[in-house]
């Protein structure tokens, strides 16, 4: 999923870059042999770094679920703080689907249990719809 859902090849500033942070050596290794594999399927060279995890540090606010956060109303409905925002699978899962990810289908058998009104929750479908 992590190949498939970015270009792993395109050079980005530190703070934007392609990366794989690992805790152990099955996961740097797991992380190598994926990496290769993906090589093998590209012409341009995979720019990805791979290093061991240190102190992790959540970003800014305003990038946190940051396709969400182009709908304030839908934030505001979730009644949720910017802390909450970071650990709510609700607000994952809005995200997600606001930002190309999942199906009309996906969306529809679980939209609602995220306490949206009507017209957020047929805004969402529209966005999910206009991509397929």
């Amino acid at each position: 999923m992590f190949w498939k859902n970015h270009d792993p090849t395109s050079s980005r500033s530190r703070q934007y870059m392609s990366a794989i942070f690992y805790h152990d050596d099955e996961q740097r290794e797991m992380a190598e042999l994926t990496m290769k594999e993906q090589q093998g399927n590209r012409a341009r060279p995979i720019v990805t770094v791979i290093t061991k995890a240190k102190t992790f540090y959540n970003a800014e606010d305003y990038h946190q679920k940051y396709m969400l956060r182009h709908y304030p109303d839908i934030i505001q409905s979730l009644q949720i703080t910017d802390e909450e925002i970071i650990t709510s699978s609700v607000a994952a899962r809005l995200n997600g689907y606001l930002g190309g990810n999942g199906t009309l289908e996906q969306f529809n058998e679980e939209c609602s249990g995220f306490g949206l009104s009507r017209s957020q929750v047929e805004l969402v479908r529209r966005k999910v719809n206009s991509r397929m």
